[in-house]
């Protein structure tokens, strides 16, 4: 019998009806929902992990699964299901290897302004590149780097995470996982490694806050 938990703070009735209430809000809304946010508006005494929890079991053999991705949580296609929405999926812009490339160095070395980008990929980027990866709502810009011409620092975004299925950057592939998945062949060179992917929206000690320019520049207030 799956443990869910304290459940006994709500009468039976109460239970049923919060977790209906967890239920519809998952489905109805277009973004991951946290617990936080699920909690604010269930009766009081709501156990919100052993409600998700007990949805997780109901729907984990159903054509869409309870899953966490970015920390949150959301409903989606069941992965052994995902071929029935690759029509769908065909019909979306496919980004350039370029914008490929910058996506991942940005995932796995954020924070990372453009010039270090052009060192590690060994070639200039341009512009549209990024804007791109913006306009996809996949990075952002951070911060700007305490170096001389305060170059910006870019990251990924919760969107992100949600679009690939991670609950936190850490859960990127590393070094091993990349090897067997055929990604890096036996030649790659001595002391080569994949870095440890961080995220987390905390600026870095080597970062000052956007300027206000840069927050209209790309549609942002102070306070998002």
């Amino acid at each position: 019998m799956p443990d869910f938990g304290n459940l006994t703070l709500l009468a039976p009735e109460e239970r049923r009806m919060a977790l209906r209430m967890v239920e519809a809000m998952l489905f109805a809304s277009a973004q991951p929902l946290g617990a936080r946010e699920i909690a604010a508006r269930l009766p009081e005494g709501s156990d919100v992990e052993a409600l998700i929890r007990e949805l997780e079991h109901a729907y984990s053999g159903r054509g869409v699964n309870l899953v966490q991705v970015a920390g949150k949580y959301m409903f989606r296609t069941a992965s052994d299901l995902a071929f029935l929405l690759q029509r769908d999926a065909g019909d979306q812009k496919k980004l350039s290897r370029a914008a490929l490339e910058t996506l991942a160095i940005i995932a796995y070395h954020q924070p990372v302004t453009r010039a270090e980008i052009e060192e590690i990929r060994g070639v200039s980027i341009s512009k549209g590149t990024l804007d791109v990866l913006m306009e996809a709502g996949w990075i952002k810009m951070r911060g700007r780097r305490r170096t001389p011409g305060r170059p910006v620092t870019y990251g990924t975004t919760e969107a992100f995470l949600v679009h690939f299925g991670l609950e936190a950057i850490g859960d990127l592939p590393g070094l091993e996982e990349l090897k067997g998945a055929g990604l890096l062949d036996g030649r790659i060179p001595p002391g080569f490694s994949v870095p440890e992917p961080r995220d987390g929206d905390a600026l870095r000690d080597d970062e000052d806050p956007l300027d206000p320019d840069d927050l209209l520049a790309a549609g942002l207030s102070e306070h998002d």
